[in-house]
Order: C-alpha cells, then structure tokens, then sequence
C-alpha cells in the first residue's frame, strides 16, 4: 500500500542542506541587526553591564555609593539626619538588602532599620531612599559608604536616538549621505542605461573592444584608480572653477567607479531581451531612442533594480572614497565618517554608538525590501541570457 501516495515529498539530503545553508546565512545577518536594534534602545547603564540577549530580564547588582556629609545633614525632632538617593539620573532598580561592608550585603533587609552604633541608624526603603540620623551632630567631611543589592528591571527608552539627532551630528550626516547617494545612483543607471543598449542592440564598429574594455574594468581595484581620479579631477575641476571638495567631485567618482558594472549587468539583460519585439517595432519605424523609451526600459526594470540596490548600498556605506572627496567638514560629513568620529571620541558612549548604527542601516533595509522582488530576478536574468 502506498503511503505517500505522490502527494508529501521526502527532504532529500541535498535540499535538507541546501534549507539549512541557507537558515545559516538568514541568522548570522539578522542576529547581530537584531542585537542592534535592542541595544540602541536599550538604556546607557544597563548596556554597559550586559549583553542584549539578557535585555529582557532583570539585573541583580552589587553596588556601592558614598552617602551626604555634614554638609548636608539637617535636624528634625531633635535628631541630625542625612537623606538621599542610591540611585542617580534613570538608574533606578528595587533595593533588596544593604549593609556598611563589602562582605555584609546581605546584612539587613530593604526597609529595616539598622543600628550601627555611636546613637547612629540607618533606613533604606526598597526605592533606593536613605535616612542616616544620629543624636549628636555629625562632623565627618566624607560621607560614609553604604553597600546594597539591588534588582533592575529592563528599561528601554528613544532618548539614544534623540540625543545622536540632535547633539551628535548625525542628523545633519544623514542629510549629507542622502545628498550623496541618491545622484551617486541615477546618474550611473542613467549612463549605463543607454551605454548598455547600444553594446547590446546596436551595430557598430568596435563594440565587441568596448564591451572588453567595459569588462576589464571590473577587475581595476578602486583603491589603485582612487588617487589618479581624484588628481585628474582637482585638474579639471580647477580649470573649471570647481572647488576641490565638494558634492559633484564625489557624484563623478562613484559614478565612474559603478559604471562597468552597472554596464555589463544591463548589456546583458538586455541583450537577452526577444529580438522579435526589437524587429517589429523597427519595422513600424521607431527609431532606436522610442525602442529604448518604450520597449527596453520597462522591460529592464528588474536589471535596473539589481543595480540600484548594489550602488545604493555601496554608496551609503562608504568611507574612503568620501574621505578623499569631502573630507570631514562638519558641512559636507557623511554618515560612516560621523561615526568613525563618535568611535574615536566616544568609544565608552555605547547606547549612542548602537543608535547612530542603526539610523546608518536602516536607510538600506527600507531600499533592499522594497526592490529585493527584482533583485534576484534582475541578477539571474542578467547572468543566463546573452547576445
């Protein structure tokens, strides 16, 4: 008797693999993104001692602070008392023992009142409040130490955010790297676009060397070519007027630097377009801008996402090539640059390091998610079909 009856297919070995490669791949990526996202919103004292994978249990602490002095000692019902907090600014937690020595943390219970000796006692309630009274006035210019367990509880809070917006620069960094990428995309897709439908469907004498050319290209690293262009450019440029930083400089680079691919990806989308639809309309006598216009375009529009995701990304995530073309003018500082600078001045300030992380990466998440329906379409096309 037939069991599987041809309607359940068995996991084969192969695809079993194939599943978990992939599973693999999905959780080194979105684990660390996650651990992100947790971390930013996590708040600063809390970070500092723990990872985001316990952000949603609480914390036990051992901790210790310095209570008020004479200085801040008043009378009240004939008895000299000291009062204050053990916790400071949005550190706060649940108090559950306390004692006067490392070694006595456990010595007395949140609320108790304890006699410590000389007509002295001490409270401390489970919201962190202290009273140290005493019947004679005290003289000590140091307070004294007091030891506590304390529970915390999880705290998450947007005041990272608010504080790397407005006092940290990156809002003005995320206005320069928008300013940046979004001409440092089109103007590539624009050149490649029409570059890429003449190597494909038109005929002319050295297409076959230009396509080599195009080709060879790939392989130039951009760090070999990046100070020629830019020496090239500051030549040009200040024949023409242009200052030697600023945002056409660095338009033209990643132009150039995306260029070949952007060519040889189109090229070979197009390429594989059905020549039939080409032959028709030029036999109604479209000329080759309306078969470009009306037929080729559309028709690329996933080659053309494919490309975008890769300079978009590209673009946003750069360093050196906006070093060397913007430099580090708080006017013109991209986002990577911004942060490289909170690392270097701010290497302690974690929850401001996390948030502007995330500000950085969530631009692309949005672009990726919303073209990846073309992405791999665009890329498997692009790679089978050629002419």
């Amino acid at each position: 008797m037939s069991i599987m009856g041809g309607g359940l297919h068995r996991m084969t070995p192969g695809k079993a693999l194939k599943h978990a490669t992939v599973l693999f791949f999905v959780l080194i990526w979105s684990v660390p993104t996650l651990g992100l996202l947790i971390s930013s919103v996590r708040d600063k004292d809390q970070l500092a001692i723990s990872g985001w994978w316990t952000s949603l249990s609480s914390k036990i602490s051992n901790d210790v602070v310095r209570m008020g002095n004479a200085d801040d000692q008043q009378q009240q019902d004939g008895r000299y008392v000291i009062t204050g907090s053990v916790f400071e600014g949005s550190n706060k937690g649940t108090v559950l023992t306390f004692g006067l020595r490392s070694d006595e943390l456990e010595a007395y219970q949140a609320g108790e009142t304890a006699d410590i000796g000389k007509g002295q006692s001490l409270t401390l309630t489970t919201t962190g409040q202290y009273t140290l009274s005493s019947n004679e006035a005290f003289t000590n210019s140091r307070g004294k130490r007091l030891f506590f367990v304390a529970k915390h509880s999880p705290r998450f809070t947007f005041e990272n955010y608010y504080k790397v917006l407005t006092s940290e620069g990156i809002g003005r960094a995320f206005v320069n790297s928008a300013t940046v990428t979004l001409p440092a995309t089109f103007i590539p897709i624009l050149i490649a676009a029409f570059t890429a439908y003449a190597l494909a469907w038109i005929d002319f004498r050295g297409r076959a060397t230009m396509l080599a050319l195009v080709v060879g290209l790939l392989v130039v690293p951009l760090q070999m070519s990046l100070i020629p262009v830019l020496r090239l450019y500051n030549e040009v440029g200040g024949y023409f007027g242009f200052p030697a930083k600023s945002y056409p400089g660095i338009w033209l680079a990643h132009t150039a630097f995306g260029l070949p691919l952007a060519i040889y990806l189109l090229r070979n989308y197009m390429a594989g377009l059905p020549k039939e639809i080409m032959e028709s309309a030029r036999m109604d006598g479209a000329s080759h801008f309306q078969i470009f216009r009306t037929i080729v375009l559309p028709l690329s529009v996933p080659a053309l996402a494919s490309f975008a995701i890769f300079q978009f990304l590209w673009v946003w995530n750069d360093l050196l090539v906006s070093l060397v073309f913007l430099g580090i003018a708080d006017d013109k500082t991209v986002m990577t640059a911004q942060l490289k600078e909170m690392l270097g001045s701010r290497g302690n300030n974690w929850e401001l390091l996390t948030s502007g992380a995330f500000i950085t990466m969530i631009v692309p998440l949005i672009v990726f998610f919303s073209l990846q329906r073309f992405f791999v379409r665009g890329l498997l096309a692009g790679s089978v079909k050629g002419g």
